[in-house]
C-alpha cells in the first residue's frame, strides 16, 4: 500500500501534533468514501517509524479530535504495524453515515484527489448534505415561479385523479393547497411542482430539459447531425417527445407484419420508457445541466446529470436496489409517467433488452445508459 503512493484515500504523515490538523483530515475522509491515514510514514512511502511513546500520544490525539474536534463526532479505529523500517499507526476513518462533517471551526473538508480542501461553493456543500438525505434538489425552489405559473386545467385533472375529488369542493386556498401536498411555499413553487405542473418551466429553468441528437455514424464529435431538438416543456410532455425522439431516429422492423404497419421498434418502447422516466425523476437537480440523449448508428445513449446516489452500484441497481434522490416528485411521479417507484424499472428495460449498459461515472459525476443496437456486443 505504501508503494502504491498517496490517493484519495492513504495519506502518510511522518507525525501528528495537531488536533486541528487531524480532524481536518478526517473531516475530509468522512465526507467522502473513507479512508486511512499512515502515522510514520514520509510522502514518499518511506517509512520513518514511530517510539511506543509516540503511539500511545497519538491514539490519545486520535481519541480527542475525533470526539471534540469533529461535529458529528467519529469512531475511526487504529491499528499499530511493526516492520523491519520501524512502528507504523495506521488510523482507519469510515466513510461518514451522518454526513456532511465540519471541523470545530465551521469548515466542510472534501477530498481532492490526494489532497483536501475547504468545501467553499453552496453547490458543494448542498451535496454534502444531499448525500446525508438532510436535504433535496427536488424540493429547492423554482427560481421565481409561483403559483400564476401553473397549468391549472392539467392541474385541476391530476389532482382529481389523485384524490378523487374536485379541486373546486376543497374550502381551502389554492396556495396553502399547494403548500399541504409539499409543492410549495407561500405561492413559491419548489422545483418538482414547477416540473410537474408548471406552463413553461424551461422559461426559468433552463438546464432541466434533455437535449436531443441523432448523428450520423458513431462518434458525437462530427460538425452535422441527422436530427436535433430542445425538449422541453412539463415532465411529462418532455417524457413523450424524448420516446418519440428516440423512435423515430431508430429502425422499425417489418417482421410479419403488413406494409401499411408502422413496424416495431427496434428498441422496445417499455425498456426507453423505464430509463428515460429513471433519467427525468432520479438526475441530480443540483447539476444545473440537461439530461443528454443521443442516438448513433451503433447506439443510443441517454446521460443523466449526477452518479449513483450513496451507496448504490450498477450490481445494485440490476437487483432492484433504489435509493430516492428525488423523494416529492417521485410521490407524484407514479400517476404521471411510467414510474413505480419500486426500484424494479432498470430491471424491466434490461428484460425487454438485454443490449443496455450502465456505468455510474463518479468522477464525471454522471451516469449514463446504453442501448447497443444491432446486437452489438456489449462493450466495457
Amino acid at each position: 500500500m505504501l508503494a502504491q503512493g498517496e490517493d484519495s484515500q492513504h495519506q502518510f504523515k511522518k507525525n501528528i501534533n495537531n488536533a486541528e490538523s487531524l480532524s481536518a483530515e478526517m473531516v475530509a475522509f468522512s465526507n467522502g468514501k473513507g479512508g486511512q491515514i499512515f502515522i510514520g510514514v514520509e510522502d514518499n512511502g518511506n517509512i520513518l517509524g514511530l517510539t511506543t511513546e509516540d503511539v500511545a500520544r497519538l491514539n490519545q490525539l486520535i481519541s480527542n479530535a475525533a470526539s471534540q474536534n469533529v461535529r458529528p463526532a467519529i469512531n475511526p479505529t487504529t491499528q499499530n504495524i511493526m516492520t523491519e523500517q520501524g512502528l507504523v499507526l495506521i488510523i482507519d476513518v469510515p466513510s461518514g453515515i451522518n454526513k456532511p462533517y465540519q471541523d470545530n471551526s465551521g469548515v466542510f473538508w472534501i477530498k481532492s484527489g490526494a489532497d483536501k480542501r475547504r468545501a467553499t461553493s453552496r453547490e458543494e456543500i448542498q451535496r454534502l448534505f444531499q448525500a446525508s438525505g438532510m436535504i433535496h434538489g427536488d424540493e429547492a425552489p423554482a427560481n421565481g415561479l409561483t403559483i400564476a405559473d401553473i397549468d391549472m386545467d392539467y392541474f385541476r385533472a391530476f389532482f382529481q385523479q389523485r384524490y378523487g375529488s374536485s379541486l373546486e369542493n376543497e374550502q381551502i386556498p389554492l396556495e396553502q393547497i399547494i403548500q399541504n401536498m409539499n409543492l410549495g411555499n407561500k405561492g413559491i413553487l419548489n422545483l418538482s411542482c414547477a416540473l410537474l405542473f408548471a406552463k413553461a418551466p424551461s422559461i426559468r429553468l433552463p438546464t432541466f430539459i434533455i437535449k436531443a441528437c441523432c448523428f450520423p455514424g458513431n462518434s458525437i464529435a462530427v460538425d452535422v447531425y441527422k436530427d436535433n431538438r430542445n425538449i422541453t416543456g412539463k415532465i411529462a410532455d418532455i417524457f413523450q417527445q424524448t420516446i418519440s425522439f428516440i423512435q423515430t431516429n431508430i429502425h422499425h422492423i417489418q417482421g410479419d407484419q403488413t406494409v401499411n404497419s408502422l413496424g416495431t421498434p427496434e428498441i422496445p418502447r417499455i425498456a426507453l420508457e423505464e430509463i428515460i422516466a429513471n433519467a427525468l425523476v432520479h438526475r441530480d437537480y443540483f447539476i444545473s445541466a440537461p439530461i443528454r440523449v443521443f442516438v448513433l448508428d451503433d447506439r443510443v445513449e441517454v446521460i443523466s446529470p449526477g452518479h449513483l446516489p450513496n451507496n448504490l452500484t450498477i450490481e445494485n441497481i440490476k437487483a432492484g436496489n433504489s435509493n430516492t434522490r428525488n423523494p416529492i416528485l417521485a410521490s407524484f411521479a407514479n400517476q404521471i409517467l411510467p414510474y413505480r417507484g419500486y426500484g424494479s424499472g432498470v430491471m424491466r428495460a434490461i428484460a425487454a433488452y438485454p443490449s443496455i449498459e450502465l456505468i455510474d461515472d463518479k468522477e464525471g459525476n454522471l451516469f449514463k445508459a446504453i442501448f447497443w443496437r444491432k446486437a452489438t456486443p456489449l462493450h466495457s
